[in-house]
Protein backbone atom coordinates (compact mmCIF):
# COMPACT_ATOMS: atom_id res chain seq x y z
CA UNK A 1 0.00 0.00 0.00
CA UNK A 2 1.71 3.60 -1.08
CA UNK A 3 1.37 6.35 1.57
CA UNK A 4 2.51 8.64 -0.84
CA UNK A 5 1.02 9.72 -4.13
CA UNK A 6 2.30 10.95 -7.20
CA UNK A 7 -0.58 13.88 -6.39
CA UNK A 8 0.98 14.45 -3.26
CA UNK A 9 4.76 15.38 -4.44
CA UNK A 10 3.18 17.41 -7.34
CA UNK A 11 1.36 19.30 -4.60
CA UNK A 12 3.92 19.55 -2.22
CA UNK A 13 6.34 20.60 -5.33
CA UNK A 14 3.65 23.11 -6.67
CA UNK A 15 3.94 24.62 -3.04
CA UNK A 16 7.77 25.23 -2.75
CA UNK A 17 7.39 26.50 -5.91
CA UNK A 18 9.65 23.52 -7.57
CA UNK A 19 9.21 22.29 -11.09
CA UNK A 20 9.27 18.99 -11.46
CA UNK A 21 8.74 16.31 -14.59
CA UNK A 22 6.07 13.77 -14.41
CA UNK A 23 8.93 10.96 -14.44
CA UNK A 24 10.17 13.21 -11.13
CA UNK A 25 7.04 12.97 -9.24
CA UNK A 26 6.86 9.19 -10.31
CA UNK A 27 10.60 8.81 -9.17
CA UNK A 28 10.22 11.20 -5.91
CA UNK A 29 6.67 9.28 -4.85
CA UNK A 30 8.24 5.82 -4.59
CA UNK A 31 11.38 7.01 -2.60
CA UNK A 32 9.14 9.06 -0.49
CA UNK A 33 7.10 6.24 0.09
CA UNK A 34 10.34 3.86 1.16
CA UNK A 35 11.09 6.54 3.04
CA UNK A 36 7.81 6.46 4.83
CA UNK A 37 7.90 2.78 5.04
CA UNK A 38 11.34 2.62 6.96
CA UNK A 39 9.98 5.28 9.36
CA UNK A 40 6.59 2.95 10.30
CA UNK A 41 9.36 0.14 11.04
CA UNK A 42 11.54 2.25 13.09
CA UNK A 43 8.08 3.24 15.09
CA UNK A 44 6.90 -0.12 15.44
CA UNK A 45 10.05 -1.51 17.19
CA UNK A 46 10.33 1.99 19.08
CA UNK A 47 8.60 0.78 22.34
CA UNK A 48 8.42 2.66 25.45
CA UNK A 49 10.45 0.32 27.02
CA UNK A 50 13.59 1.36 24.23
CA UNK A 51 15.33 4.57 25.65
CA UNK A 52 15.57 7.52 23.24
CA UNK A 53 19.29 7.87 22.01
CA UNK A 54 21.00 10.77 20.14
CA UNK A 55 23.81 8.39 19.34
CA UNK A 56 24.21 4.68 19.28
CA UNK A 57 27.23 5.10 21.82
CA UNK A 58 27.67 7.00 24.72
CA UNK A 59 29.42 10.36 23.97
CA UNK A 60 30.93 12.50 26.65
CA UNK A 61 33.10 15.50 26.32
CA UNK A 62 36.76 15.02 26.75
CA UNK A 63 38.36 18.44 28.29
CA UNK A 64 41.72 19.35 29.98
CA UNK A 65 40.80 21.16 33.08
CA UNK A 66 41.56 25.20 32.61
CA UNK A 67 45.36 26.28 33.84
CA UNK A 68 46.61 29.57 33.97
CA UNK A 69 49.99 29.88 32.33
CA UNK A 70 51.78 33.48 31.02
CA UNK A 71 51.04 35.14 27.60
CA UNK A 72 53.02 35.37 24.94
CA UNK A 73 54.81 39.16 24.95
CA UNK A 74 52.72 40.89 22.11
CA UNK A 75 56.16 42.37 20.44
CA UNK A 76 57.63 38.71 20.17
CA UNK A 77 54.47 37.58 18.25
CA UNK A 78 54.31 40.86 15.89
CA UNK A 79 58.32 40.53 15.25
CA UNK A 80 57.36 36.87 13.95
CA UNK A 81 54.41 38.23 11.58
CA UNK A 82 54.98 39.25 7.65
CA UNK A 83 54.07 42.12 8.49
CA UNK A 84 52.88 44.70 11.85
CA UNK A 85 51.45 48.04 12.42
CA UNK A 86 50.34 49.88 15.27
CA UNK A 87 50.72 46.88 17.70
CA UNK A 88 48.55 44.41 15.20
CA UNK A 89 49.06 42.24 12.47
CA UNK A 90 48.74 44.22 9.04
CA UNK A 91 47.18 42.02 6.38
CA UNK A 92 45.79 42.86 2.76
CA UNK A 93 42.68 45.28 2.16
CA UNK A 94 40.12 42.94 0.61
CA UNK A 95 36.36 43.62 -0.23
CA UNK A 96 37.60 46.79 -1.68
CA UNK A 97 36.78 48.25 1.76
CA UNK A 98 38.56 51.87 2.63
CA UNK A 99 41.18 51.88 5.44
Amino acid sequence: MSTISSDEVARVAALARIELTPEEVERLAGELDVIASAVARVNEVATPDVPATSHPIPLTNVMRPDEVVATLDADEVLAAAPAAAEGRFAVPQILGEDA
